[in-house]
């Protein structure tokens, strides 16, 4: 008798994903994660990209909507993500 695997992922690929990353303001922390996303994902024109500041502006929080093609590129972004010193969560 042969026991099933359970998949690796919830998620069927290709799929329309969105990714948060919180890190510390600065004039450089949307340009910089979106070039460490541009390693992963073909296509960045499509990315749509949302940015919104803390209340008092310490933090900044961008929201990255895109085709996530398979588990290895999503796994790979949150942990460049979530190797950068300026980030502070990944969700």
């Amino acid at each position: 008798m042969s026991i099933e695997q359970p998949p690796e992922t919830l998620l069927t690929f290709p799929c329309t994903f969105p990714i948060k990353i919180m890190g510390i303001t600065s004039d450089r922390f949307e340009a910089t994660m979106l070039t460490l996303a541009a390693q992963y994902i073909d296509g960045m024109e499509k990315v749509k990209v949302q940015q919104k500041a803390s209340k008092n502006g310490t933090y900044t929080s961008i929201t990255m909507t895109f085709e996530a093609q398979n588990q290895k590129q999503l796994d790979d972004l949150y942990c460049d993500f979530s190797a950068h010193p300026s980030v502070k969560m990944v969700l």
